[in-house]
């Protein structure tokens, strides 16, 4: 678990400058991430005015004042999600750090990832008993990512953003509050735009890294739809030795196997996004160390603000109730990735010789910190531990064997069934355990329920 949700509090000490080998930071030395406005440059000074005004270009100037506009009129909810989509298409028309730019969708490659994801369909028919969750095959491009996702971001960082919005504004006393309703109103559309210049920094800089919709283990794109991303395919396979073909169907399996979750598992999507809102009615602010920067802000001096955000300000308690919230999202996220990572490998095993080198690949990628940890630590405050994913493929491994394809995935028929953390710890015991089977359960509660007579009078009535 990160302790600095949205990247509030103490920056690195030694932050990675962008020298060649190193990874360029999503958000400088600012904890909102002010690097993409004009006449920052590419990090962008610490001081967002600065970043507008402190490298006086006139061809930027009019777009300063534009977006500092945007940012004191917005009146919408926590976070300013028409500013957030704007950062996150410049971030992408910036290119990836090794100089690769977007690019349209050819009519090929459109070609090559329906043809991927219908055979990736086909071997998973004999690898899992859930049913073809993919409707259409998309290709995009990283803009059109950014586009088709945005919706799913919003539904995941609203709750947090709300979060510490309120408690910002429940620092002042009521009377306070009544005489600075117009301060009040310029601080919350100036939080509003910081939320959205740092979520659309970091959505944009993931566009240049993701290959799917589902990287991060959530369905991030419409419903049905299985998405690929033949630009950052091409250069996720680019040093590995394995033809792109290969690379694109191994891929292809890993998100219709997503594909085939959310769709067949209808309680799955809110059982996540549920333990997110859990996670932010937990979050505490650290409400003295906010009193004392709004006692001593100087209007005139947006750097005092700044200093205050950077000495962890919005450093969060771990209450019991948002370690339950993490606990339960961090379970709920390794077992989908267990599970994908294990039935793909079972429908990949055999037919391709790549599949092994692939797995571990996308493993290690995952345990070094991949896009997927992150943003997540960036927007949530919550980093996936790797050593759970390993544990969960294993478990659903062992349930393969012991029950069968049919019996492994019957557990997902109800969250209530599902392994809980522990039982990764002890995967034999939970495989060789008796289970109750929530479907008979239902059906003898419907079967109990009051029925209506001719009349239309149940039970009850007589």
């Amino acid at each position: 678990m990160s302790d600095t949700p949205f990247g509030f509090g103490l920056p690195p000490e030694e932050p990675d400058n962008g020298d060649e080998g190193k990874k360029q930071p999503q958000g400088g030395g600012n904890p909102f991430g002010f690097g993409g406005l004009p006449g920052g440059g590419q990090g962008g000074p610490d001081n967002p005015f600065a970043a507008m005004f402190g490298a006086f270009n006139p061809a930027d100037l009019g777009a300063a004042f534009q977006q500092l506009g945007q940012m004191l009129s917005y009146e919408g909810g926590p976070v300013n999600w028409d500013m957030a989509k704007q950062i996150a298409r410049q971030t992408v028309a910036q290119g990836t750090p090794d100089g690769t730019k977007d690019a349209s969708v050819g009519p090929a490659e459109r070609t090559a990832v329906e043809e991927a994801v219908r055979l990736a369909d086909l071997w998973l028919d004999d690898a899992t008993s859930l049913p073809s969750g993919a409707a259409t095959a998309v290709a995009w491009s990283r803009a059109e990512w950014v586009e088709a996702t945005l919706p799913a971001w919003q539904q995941l960082v609203d709750p947090v953003a709300e979060r510490v919005g309120t408690a910002m504004g429940a620092v002042l006393p009521e009377e306070m509050q009544a005489m600075a309703g117009p301060l009040i109103g310029m601080m919350r559309s100036m939080g509003g735009a910081m939320f959205g210049q740092q979520i659309g920094h970091a959505v944009g800089v993931l566009a240049g890294e993701v290959v799917g919709s589902t990287d991060i283990g959530l369905p991030l794109a419409p419903a049905g739809k299985a998405a690929l991303l033949p630009l950052n395919v091409a250069a996720f396979g680019k040093d590995l030795s394995v033809p792109l073909e290969e690379v694109r169907l191994y891929l292809a399996l890993r998100e219709a196997a997503h594909q085939r979750l959310f769709a067949h598992v209808p309680w799955l999507r809110s059982h996540l996004f549920g333990a997110v809102e859990g996670y932010a009615r937990g979050i505490k602010v650290d409400t003295s160390k906010l009193e004392d920067a709004v006692s001593q802000l100087d209007p005139t001096n947006p750097e005092q603000l700044q200093e205050a955000l950077q000495q962890g300000m919005f450093q969060p308690e771990d209450t019991p109730e948002q370690k339950a919230a993490l606990a339960r999202l961090e379970t709920a996220l390794a077992l989908v990735e267990g599970w994908v990572d294990a039935v793909v490998h079972a429908a990949a095993g055999s037919r391709l010789t790549s599949a092994g080198a692939l797995r571990e690949t996308l493993r290690r990628r995952r345990a070094t910190g991949g896009p997927a940890e992150q943003t997540f630590a960036t927007l949530i405050g919550l980093e996936l531990r790797p050593r759970r994913l390993r544990d969960a493929s294993r478990l659903w491994a062992s349930l393969t064997d012991a029950r069968g394809v049919d019996g492994r995935d019957a557990l997902w028929e109800h969250p209530d069934m599902l392994p809980t953390a522990s039982d990764l710890d002890d995967p034999d015991g939970f495989v060789h355990r008796e289970h109750l089977d929530f479907s008979e359960l239902d059906k003898m509660l419907g079967e109990a329920a009051p029925r209506p007579d001719e009349n239309g009078k149940d039970d009850t009535d007589k």
